[in-house]
C-alpha cells in the first residue's frame, strides 16, 4: 500500500531527476559562453592594448602618426560629458520615480506614462542621437549657437537615453520600501512630503544607486548619438564649459580602428583599456555609495 502511494506521488522520478541535470547543465553552458566571450575579448584587448599604454598617451592628443597620438581630448570630453548627464539625469529620473509611485493618481493617464517610459528604454540609440540633433543642435542652437554642437547638447541627448533606466529602476527601490515605514511615519505625525524625504528616499538610496550605475554605464559606451551630436574626431583641445565643443572616447576608438594601419588598431585597443578602467572607477564610486547607505538604512 505504501509502496503503490509512493509510486503514484513520484511518477517516473527517474526521467526528471534526468531533464533537471540536462537544463541545468544548459543553464551553465548558456553562462560560460558569455562569460568565456568575456574573458577572450579581454585578453585580446590587453593583448594589444598594453604595449601601448603609457603616460604620453592618456595625456596627448590626438595625432595622424601612431607613435604619437593620445587621447587626452577624448578622455576629458568623456569625463565632462558623463558629469553634464549625471546632473540632468538623476534629479530628473528620481523626481519622476517619485511621482509615478507616491503622488500619481492610478488612472489611464498614469497608465499611458508608464507605458512609455517603458517603451522608451527599448528604442535604439540612434534614434536619440537624430532626435537630439533636429532639437538641441538645429532647432534649439540656431545660427547664435545657443546650444549647437556642444557638451550640454550631447549631455542632454544622453539624458533623453538613460532617463528610462534610472525611472524604472528608482521606480523599483521606492515601490520595495515596506509600507509599514510610511505607515509608522505618518502615525508619527509627519506628512507626505517628510514621509519621502525622511523615510522612503534613505531606504530606495541603494537601489536608486544601482540605475544609475547602470544608466551610466550604458551612457559612456554610447557612439551613435554623440557622433550625431559631436561629429569631432580630431580634436587638440579639452572642453573648458558646457558650451565648448567635444569628442568622447568612442567616437577616438571608432576612428583608429577603422585607419588601414595596424598601429592605429593598438592604440583602439589601449583605448578601450582607459575607457574600462574609466567606466569601472565609476561603477566602484556607486557601489561603495550603495554600499554605504545600504548599511545605513539597514540600521
Amino acid at each position: 500500500m505504501s509502496s503503490n502511494s509512493h509510486n503514484s506521488i513520484n511518477p517516473n522520478r527517474r526521467s526528471r531527476v534526468i531533464i533537471g541535470n540536462i537544463v541545468y547543465v544548459l543553464f551553465l553552458l548558456s553562462v560560460l559562453v558569455g562569460i568565456v566571450g568575456l574573458i577572450v575579448l579581454i585578453i585580446d584587448v590587453l593583448t594589444g592594448g598594453l604595449p601601448w599604454m603609457s603616460w604620453h598617451f592618456i595625456f596627448d592628443y590626438p595625432s595622424r602618426k601612431p607613435a604619437e597620438a593620445g587621447l587626452f581630448s577624448a578622455l576629458m570630453g568623456t569625463v565632462w560629458l558623463m558629469f553634464m548627464t549625471a546632473l540632468i539625469t538623476v534629479p530628473i529620473g528620481v523626481c519622476a520615480a517619485i511621482y509615478l509611485e507616491e503622488y500619481a493618481p492610478r488612472n489611464l493617464f498614469t497608465r499611458i506614462i508608464e507605458i512609455n517610459v517603458a517603451n522608451l528604454a527599448g528604442v535604439p540609440s540612434i534614434v536619440y542621437g537624430l532626435l537630439g540633433l533636429s532639437l538641441f543642435v538645429y532647432y534649439i542652437g540656431t545660427s547664435d549657437e545657443f546650444l549647437g554642437r556642444s557638451v550640454l547638447a550631447g549631455a542632454m541627448t544622453l539624458s533623453l537615453l538613460v532617463l528610462p533606466i534610472v525611472i524604472l529602476a528608482s521606480r523599483e527601490a521606492i515601490r520595495a520600501v515596506p509600507n509599514s515605514y510610511r505607515e509608522g511615519a505618518y502615525a508619527m505625525g509627519a506628512d507626505q512630503w517628510q514621509v519621502i524625504k525622511g523615510v522612503v528616499l534613505p531606504s530606495a538610496i541603494p537601489g536608486i544607486l544601482t540605475g544609475t550605475i547602470l544608466a551610466m554605464s550604458r551612457a559612456i559606451g554610447e557612439a551613435a548619438p554623440v557622433i550625431a551630436i559631436s561629429a569631432l574626431v580630431y580634436l587638440t583641445f579639452i572642453p573648458s564649459h558646457p558650451m565648448d565643443r567635444f569628442t568622447v572616447l568612442p567616437i577616438q576608438i571608432y576612428n583608429w580602428v577603422s585607419r588601414p594601419q595596424d598601429e592605429f588598431r593598438g592604440l583602439a585597443a589601449a583605448g578601450i583599456i582607459v575607457m574600462l578602467v574609466l567606466l569601472l572607477s565609476m561603477n566602484a564610486i556607486a557601489v561603495f555609495l550603495r554600499n554605504k547607505y545600504q548599511k545605513r538604512s539597514e540600521e
